[in-house]
């Protein structure tokens, strides 16, 4: 693809889906079965109206099944699907409906084991608008050709199985392939979206299993922490959130959960305290400010507030507290500030605790109801 966004100072190109890919390949595989003739080259229209031209290869031709494939491109983004071939075989289907087309799986497209995903247990992991572009798709074909007859659509990815372990695929219980994925059909690079909707997908996957209450870190810090935490939390339990943790919450809130505890480093949750739920960098900072200006609300002196503004770690600043004795009662007041967005961001469509600590000092603070969260979390 020659389109490009803008992002951080860097010229980024696009890229193209799974899906995409998927959807190609069984409309020129269709053209070929139905016409009898190889094509080199297929035009796809993405749903994000992004039109796409691309190279058929590996073309094997038959009187009753065409297969061919698809080279993934996922431009500038560090996709580990990139380059990968995506197949389809197109073949007649016996004692079907008149027009009916029928999508599955093969080789290397996961499957569905677990409930609360895109497709029911059992199905390929193909999802909804993948599989809505494969079909109509191939139904332009057939109106072109004036075929009626029923066809079966088998996409495959060859190197599914082996790239399903650099994925969420196996947490997720999506088991012997990837997913084919893909909303707009098109691949954004550095794409924020894709991880948030991976975390919408997890989370929606745990309320599927009847657990009602999340355990959501941010990564393996939170991780390592929960280890050594004890409290009945398995780490099997736990969501990662990544920096994302307005949208988290908004996922468990959306789709049900009673109660989130959250646990976090406080280079990350500190930004919580002054309402910033993206603690990306890039989205803001002000993990100083935050905690300098709790210190100076308790009084410390001036030279330690400067100190402090310098630091360039937050367990550098933590250490000035604890010369003066402040750590507790600083991390006291910020674990309120805390407590009051997280439950100003779920507006009270459920129950929220944080736990918030530094590997050098342990557990700097936490709200009041965690031990009723951690409890329940544990009893599911």
């Amino acid at each position: 693809m020659e389109q490009f966004i803008y992002k951080n100072h860097q010229k980024l190109r696009y890229g193209y889906t799974t899906g995409s890919c998927a959807a190609a390949a069984a409309k020129a595989a269709a053209s070929m079965l139905l016409s009898q003739t190889e094509l080199t080259t297929i035009d796809l229209m993405t749903p994000k109206q992004i039109p796409l031209h691309l190279q058929v290869l590996e073309v094997s031709m038959g009187a009753e099944a065409v297969s061919c494939a698809i080279q993934k491109d996922s431009g500038d983004d560090p996709d580990v699907t990139n380059g990968i071939l995506v197949y389809a075989e197109v073949s007649y289907l016996k004692d079907a409906i008149s027009g009916e087309i029928q999508v599955e799986g093969g080789k290397g497209v996961g499957r569905v084991t677990k409930p609360g995903l895109e497709q029911p247990v059992g199905e390929a992991a193909i999802n909804r608008v993948p599989r809505q572009m494969i079909i109509e798709n191939v139904q332009k074909v057939c109106k072109h050709y004036g075929n009626t007859r029923g066809l079966l659509v088998r996409i495959s990815i060859p190197e599914g199985e082996a790239l399903a372990a650099k994925t969420f695929n196996p947490r997720l219980g999506i088991v012997g392939g990837i997913s084919v994925l893909g909303t707009s059909g098109i691949v954004e690079p550095m794409s924020e979206q894709a991880l948030i909707d991976t975390i919408r997908v997890e989370i929606r996957q745990k309320l599927a299993t009847q657990k009602k209450y999340l355990l959501i870190v941010p990564g393996n810090y939170g991780i390592d922490f929960l280890a050594q935490y004890g409290h009945g939390l398995s780490l099997e339990d736990a969501i990662k959130c990544s920096n994302f943790v307005g949208e988290a919450l908004d996922a468990a809130a959306w789709y049900g959960a009673k109660g989130v505890l959250l646990v976090g480093h406080i280079g990350k949750f500190i930004k919580l305290a002054g309402g910033i739920m993206n603690t990306h960098s890039h989205s803001a900072d002000a993990r100083m400010e935050l905690l300098t200006v709790h210190a100076a609300l308790l009084g410390a002196p001036i030279h330690v507030l400067s100190r402090m503004m310098e630091s360039v770690t937050t367990d550098d600043a933590l250490q000035c507290l604890q010369e003066l004795q402040l750590i507790k009662p600083v991390m006291g007041q910020v674990i309120k500030r805390m407590e009051f967005y997280v439950n100003q961001r779920v507006q009270g469509k459920l129950e929220v605790g944080v736990i918030t600590f530094s590997k050098v000092y342990g557990v700097l603070a936490q709200t009041r109801n965690v031990e009723q969260l951690a409890s329940q979390i544990a009893r599911q």
